[in-house]
């Protein structure tokens, strides 16, 4: 009896995870759509004006909580599964099967590490200052002056480098979740899995690419 019992958590486990990945994935077109008002060349109105609207907003305070919670259960659920697949499979297979979805799912975890070490960063630069858990910088006129930060983190080349570099991660992490999260859902079906990757691969190369696009204006077009 011990055997299904583990098997229904595990099962249970990927499910939850999927759930908080389909939430994360909805935030970042919000967040994006968001950012990309600092691209209009308004010297940030319209994305002060959302910025102000966003943090007044009691319902957009309880998506925050929200999101949080995904986050942790998203990044422990993880690092478990990570664990249980290595404990399950010690020996590595003599030839490993050289598809697409193997490729991609087998650096998950990897991907995931560096997007979680991007975050940490994104974090402090940005929302531990709106928290004033850090000092607010010299160039900010208050916690909330995400435009005025953006201008000076992005013009330094290696602090953008990190940013691109990231994206790209980020991109691969969301090609084969997008997928992953509706399959462990059990929408996985020959009619509409393709229909799934497509998706899939149109809204991860979105993703990555609209956030660079934010490092890139400010480091070579912003003046």
């Amino acid at each position: 009896m011990k055997k299904p019992r583990k098997s229904l958590s595990s099962l249970s486990q990927k499910y939850i995870m999927a759930l908080a990945a389909i939430f994360l994935m909805l935030f970042l077109i919000m967040h994006l759509a968001t950012n990309l008002l600092m691209l209009l060349g308004d010297e940030g109105e319209a994305f002060d004006r959302a910025v102000v609207y966003l943090g007044g907003n009691g319902f957009i305070k309880i998506v925050e909580y929200l999101l949080f919670a995904a986050f942790l259960i998203h990044i422990s659920l993880g690092v478990v599964l990570q664990i249980i697949n290595t404990r399950a499979r010690p020996v590595k297979y003599l030839k490993a099967i050289r598809t697409e979805t193997s490729l991609f799912s087998r650096f998950m975890f990897h991907t995931g590490v560096i997007i979680f070490i991007f975050l940490v960063l994104h974090l402090v630069n940005f929302f531990f200052v709106r928290m004033n858990w850090v000092p607010l910088p010299e160039h900010a006129l208050h916690s909330h002056d995400f435009y005025a930060m953006a201008i000076v983190l992005f013009q330094n080349p290696w602090y953008s480098g990190i940013y691109l570099v990231s994206f790209v991660f980020l991109g691969f992490h969301l090609k084969h979740g997008f997928q992953s999260a509706f399959q462990s859902l059990g929408l996985n079906h020959s009619k509409y899995t393709p229909a799934i990757k497509l998706i899939g691969t149109i809204y991860a190369i979105a993703i990555s690419v609209g956030f660079a696009l934010i490092p890139i204006y400010f480091l070579f077009f912003y003046s």
